[in-house]
């Protein structure tokens, strides 16, 4: 099975992976408008990139950037890697993005939206899966470039300010460049902009802040419910002795339980080997312009990676067991 392979990958790949008032009445979600604090220092150094592009080579893939559902000029659009997923959601005032990459994607992600006939300095919000460098990398250039309004959880946003991996902060190789977050949002709460609305699904355990987005998306006459999940892999988490953040055993259990309520029509995920987007767009490309819905998808994803979860912890606890 293809998507359980991508997630058996050495920890070397899988390090860092493996709702609200429209924008416009936000000013009191915002920070304090004192002074703002300096970020912390980008330490990403050229050789761990170097390290990162040799030992991952699809999440450095070229992929065509393509829309995944919505009428001309709306929906939403693939914008990232064979092994990394960016979305891209254009609107007549001003564009969403939903993560960055890697740290030295910015550029990718840009030209992928000026290839669509964007311009991405029209970037308007910034949203975030979750604060692990293969995701978060590239948003700090990409607010530089636009200026866009930076959203994410209040877990995930230590993390993103200080530019680290919570619970691994001395390891320099899981560093990813600082961004400020400048609106907190939490569960449930929905970002408006530009006749788009966004709901925000808190799942932690991947990531102390992993956030879900939900929107409704038209084609052919037909709304379709489109889920870009966070994640709830284990990966490099240490779940155990001690655990990477304190209280992640409960959140990763929380996260399945609120998950099997989800039942979207198309599930897209920060890593196109989550949602089989390969297969999908040969599919697409032959001529099926639903190639993407499938509200089943979603379900046995998460069933598959709950007993995964599930494996990891016993493999874990029993590791830690004298």
């Amino acid at each position: 099975m293809k998507m359980m392979r991508f997630l058996a990958m050495p920890l070397l790949a899988l390090a860092a992976c493996a709702p609200s008032p429209d924008i416009a009445e936000a000013s009191n979600e915002q920070a304090s408008s004192a002074a703002p604090e300096a970020l912390a220092e980008n330490k990403v150094s050229a050789e761990n990139l170097a390290k990162w592009r040799k030992d991952n080579s699809s999440w450095y893939a070229a992929v065509e950037p393509f829309q995944v559902v919505g009428e001309q000029g709306a929906g939403i659009y693939f914008v990232g890697t064979e092994g990394l997923g960016m979305f891209f959601i254009p609107t007549a005032d001003g564009h969403i993005v939903i993560d960055g990459g890697m740290p030295d994607q910015a550029p990718m992600v840009a030209d992928a939206i000026t290839k669509l006939g964007y311009d991405p300095k029209d970037i308007k919000i910034l949203l975030n899966s979750h604060a692990h460098l293969d995701h978060s990398g590239g948003l700090a250039d990409l607010k530089a470039m636009s200026g866009a309004q930076m959203i994410a959880s209040e877990g995930d946003r230590s993390a993103l300010e200080g530019g680290f991996y919570l619970g691994s902060e001395e390891e320099d190789f899981l560093l990813a460049p600082p961004v400020k977050v400048d609106r907190i949002i939490a569960d449930g709460e929905t970002v408006s902009h530009g006749g788009v609305t966004m709901t925000a699904h808190l799942h932690p355990g991947h990531s102390r802040g992993c956030t879900s987005w939900t929107m409704d998306i038209a084609q052919g006459g037909k709304s379709y419910e489109v889920l870009v999940f966070c994640s709830a892999t284990v990966a490099a988490n240490r779940l155990v002795n001690p655990p990477q953040y304190e209280g992640i055993v409960d959140d990763y259990r929380s996260t399945f339980d609120k998950s099997r309520d989800l039942k979207p029509d198309v599930f897209l995920a920060n890593h196109p080997g989550f949602f089989g987007m390969a297969k999908k767009r040969e599919k697409q490309k032959a001529g099926d312009a639903l190639a993407f819905v499938d509200d089943q998808a979603f379900g046995k994803f998460i069933t598959v990676i709950e007993g995964w979860f599930k494996d990891g912890l016993r493999k874990q606890t029993e590791a830690a067991t004298p």
